[in-house]
């Protein structure tokens, strides 16, 4: 500030300071005069006056006020607005880092032996969901499977429900439904809360507001919080970001967040995603691979840990369950007689990788009830009582068949039944020389899912013979899928 300024500042307080004085001085003198001549009796109108006048000096001018130092004062810095969280605390819960999957039933049967093996810390496992038509609930095939399996190597759990909800009774039957899932399990990791795809016309949540959406996550969560659990809130970055499609500064200060942000940058190359809001989980990707799980899965981490796993609400409430062979394959209902176009295995799971599945073997003229036919190339049996299952390239419904003359025999051992059909790879497979993995047999060439090749031979041990540009090579039966 400059020099005249400063002197006419100080001249003008100086003034203001002499006018006080005088004024001051003038109401003592009044008072003295009129408690001299006027008696006690009109004492209080005085002193009324005496106020009065000292809230008109306090009255300052705009002028005057802009010279008030803390009046004026404007920090440099503005702090960051602060709501208290009433995030629920957990007893044993450390600020480790700790990574992890979420599965389902789209996942299919895992071998929980491999995952174990990669050292992962935690699985988030879908244990139901609403469906988006009736609006039934039901449970995730896999879920109980998934929950006994991992418990059982070690693998803390945690677990979602994908919510489909309209109404206030609905979320709250739904969190009472995941309690009552959940009791006999060692949950020791957050349950969430997952709800997506309401932007579609189909949906039933169609037309919902954010706010009214983000009142039945609360709802939820509050049960499942209510039912002993941690409550957790899903939802992708671009839904959170700004309040755009959920109350997210609301959820955050009530619950844990678990973000889906997928970008280039993954964990732990990246140590957190490039979300502005509170959050304690992230899904940085929906397309990981992961030993034991076919095809991809949702890899995560979580900025928290645990000094133990939880103990189950109810011990001995889960009964022990086997793998679901039908997880993941889609059946179209049939009901037909079928025989073996030559010799066919019956199998316990629609499995070719080794022969312990094998319950029998179907020949030609042999029969059996055909119910369903998938759409992973495989055929459902009923067997002397069992359901098997069976490759469908080696049935057929016509009983009057027979099998074709053996072909010559090849330089290799193994034995093709001749086929002819169109197939592709269920995502990519080799292609080789030889139908055999061990040395002298070479990949020449991968087949991705989409290019279709023609398979002429199939045999019993799991390979198929296919023309691939003019030359006869061989693939792991498994890993192709019949093109209609």
């Amino acid at each position: 500030m400059s020099g005249k300024k400063e002197k006419r500042r100080h001249e003008r307080n100086v003034l203001l300071a002499t006018i006080g004085l005088v004024l001051t001085a003038g109401l003592l003198i009044l008072l003295a005069l009129y408690l001299l001549f006027g008696g006690r009796k009109e004492q209080e109108p005085v002193v009324s006056a005496v106020q009065d006048s000292q809230e008109e000096l306090s009255q300052k001018t705009e002028e005057e006020t802009e010279e008030d130092p803390q009046a004026s004062y404007e920090p440099e810095e503005t702090g960051t607005p602060v709501e208290i969280s009433t995030v629920k605390e957990v007893a044993g819960e450390t600020d480790e880092t700790t990574t992890g999957i979420d599965v389902s039933e789209f996942q299919g049967n895992i071998d929980w032996d491999q995952v174990a093996d990669t050292g992962i810390d935690f699985v988030m496992v879908r244990v139901g969901y609403r469906t988006a038509g009736s609006g039934e609930i039901r449970e995730d095939a896999c879920a109980r499977y998934n929950l006994q399996e991992a418990s059982a190597r070690g693998i803390h759990l945690g677990a979602y429900f994908f919510s489909t909800a309209v109404t206030e009774e609905e979320a709250r039957e739904e969190a009472r439904w995941v309690c009552e899932f959940l009791a006999g399990y060692p949950v020791t990791y957050p349950v969430a809360y997952n709800c997506e795809g309401f932007q579609s016309e189909s949906s039933r949540q169609y037309g919902m507001s954010a706010e009214d959406r983000s009142a039945l996550a609360q709802v939820f969560l509050d049960e499942v919080e209510a039912g002993g659990y941690t409550g957790m809130f899903y939802a992708a970055r671009n839904e959170l970001e700004g309040n755009l499609l959920w109350d997210a500064d609301t959820l955050e200060l009530k619950y844990r967040i678990w973000v889906a942000r997928y970008g280039d940058a993954v964990w732990p190359e990246a140590a957190e995603p490039d979300y502005s809001g509170e959050y304690a989980m992230w899904q940085y990707t929906n397309q990981g691979s992961v030993p034991g799980i076919d095809g991809s899965v949702d890899l995560n981490v979580a900025y928290f840990g645990y000094e133990e796993a939880a103990s189950a609400q109810e011990e001995g409430a889960a009964e022990h369950v086997e793998a679901d062979p039908e997880v993941g394959v889609t059946f179209e209902e049939v009901n037909e007689q079928v025989t073996a176009k030559d010799e066919v295995n019956l199998r316990s799971t629609m499995d070719q990788g080794d022969d312990s599945n094998v319950v029998t073997r179907l020949l030609n003229g042999d029969t059996a009830t055909r119910t369903g036919v998938g759409n992973n190339g495989w055929s459902r049996l009923e067997y002397n009582g069992q359901t098997l299952y069976a490759v469908s390239s080696y049935l057929t419904a016509d009983l009057s068949y027979t099998p074709p003359a053996e072909e010559p025999q090849s330089e290799f051992k193994t034995q093709f039944t001749t086929v002819s059909e169109n197939v592709t790879a269920k995502e990519v497979t080799n292609l080789r020389n030889r139908p055999s993995v061990e040395p002298p047999s070479e990949v020449i060439v991968q087949l991705h899912n989409g290019e279709v090749i023609t398979r002429t031979g199939v045999s019993d041990v799991g390979w198929s013979r296919v023309e691939y540009n003019g030359q006869t090579l061989y693939c792991i039966s498994s890993y192709l899928l019949v093109v209609e």
